[in-house]
């Protein structure tokens, strides 16, 4: 098995993806629907062989511990409200044996271990640049994933965000506090909303928030302006080598700012604007430059508020609420190079 129509996969343990939401699931099945052989990886299975080398070009070897998978048919159920409008079989997938594989052997490999970006996150991606060096399509381009933090990320356009800052020094985050009301503090490597907090800048314990979420002016942080059309949404929009495929509205709960679907926002149909088409156009070609083939934006009321780079998720509820077949459009895409 493998060779030129396999595609490798890094996610996390099999066992934690949730299959009726997780976008690499998604993305999995419609490599198989391509034709593909798919087989699977953890982060820490990858490797480098320093005694296997090319006699003709004395390089290392990178290597992978990876099994292959055939998946079952997931399909959307809008009676099933126990798994997100998806009819899961169970099991959901079938896998073989591991191997130990050269990483050349798979034309392309999807890097989707979800964050944090840590030591180990760090390791891997550099590991995957060397098997980028030998020919390799590594999804998203290694480099870019430890180039755009996607909290920072979004400044290279901070024309199109709501007003932001990062820093760690307390008396500049509390004076653009000052200066906005209200605003919204964001650790840099979080995700799916965790850690991000609403203060208003007459709060009797701003400072002492300050103080703890830059661990005493040790850490940076993002503090922006808060967006109260955020009650109407946060729409994540999906790029496919810069192209929007899809989008849905996220909607926050009762009683929260938050509309990340992982903190219970609510999804639901959505079409772009054209105020969001030309943020989508804008971005497309530093993105397509710097080898951001899978990207998922968000934006709140035609303001940009972040560029998800790392595991973007939302295919699952643009293809059941929305009709598109993202999965399929994408591996379309790839595919036809």
């Amino acid at each position: 098995m493998g060779g030129g129509k396999s595609q490798l996969f890094v996610v996390d343990p099999l066992e934690r993806l949730r299959p009726a939401k997780d976008s690499s699931v998604a993305l999995m099945q419609a490599a198989q629907r391509a034709g593909q052989e798919v087989w699977v990886c953890r982060a820490a299975d990858l490797a480098v062989d320093g005694q296997r080398s090319d006699a003709a070009s004395a390089h290392c070897t990178p290597m992978v511990r990876a099994q292959p998978l055939n998946l079952a048919d997931i399909r959307p159920d809008s009676t099933r409200t126990d798994s997100g409008g998806w009819q899961v079989p169970d099991p959901w997938f079938t896998a073989g044996e591991p191997r130990w594989l050269p990483l050349a052997h798979f034309p392309v490999v999807w890097m989707r271990k979800d964050p944090p970006v840590d030591e180990a996150y760090l390791y891997a991606t550099l590991l995957l640049q060397l098997a980028e060096q030998q020919g390799v399509r590594v999804l998203n381009r290694p480099a870019a994933l430890l180039a755009w933090n996607e909290k920072l990320g979004s400044l290279r356009f901070s024309e199109l965000m709501a007003p932001s800052l990062v820093s760690a020094n307390v008396e500049r985050l509390a004076g653009f506090a000052a200066e906005h009301q209200e605003v919204v503090l964001k650790p840099l490597g979080g995700r799916a909303g965790q850690g991000v907090v609403r203060c208003a800048a007459a709060a009797p314990g701003l400072r002492a928030l300050l103080e703890l979420v830059t661990q005493q002016q040790t850490l940076p942080v993002m503090v922006q302006a808060f967006l109260p059309e955020v009650t109407a949404g946060d729409k994540r929009i999906l790029l496919v080598n810069g192209e929007p495929l899809g989008a849905i509205n996220r909607r926050p709960m009762p009683g929260e700012f938050r509309s990340n679907l992982a903190v219970g926002g609510a999804p639901e149909a959505t079409m772009l604007t054209a105020a969001e088409l030309a943020i989508c156009a804008e971005l497309a070609p530093a993105l397509v430059a710097d080898g951001l083939f899978f990207v998922g934006i968000d934006v709140i009321g035609e303001r940009l508020s972040e560029i998800n780079v790392t595991s973007p998720t939302g295919i699952r509820e643009i293809e059941r609420l929305g009709a598109v077949p993202v999965a399929d459009l994408t591996m379309e895409r790839l595919l036809r190079g």
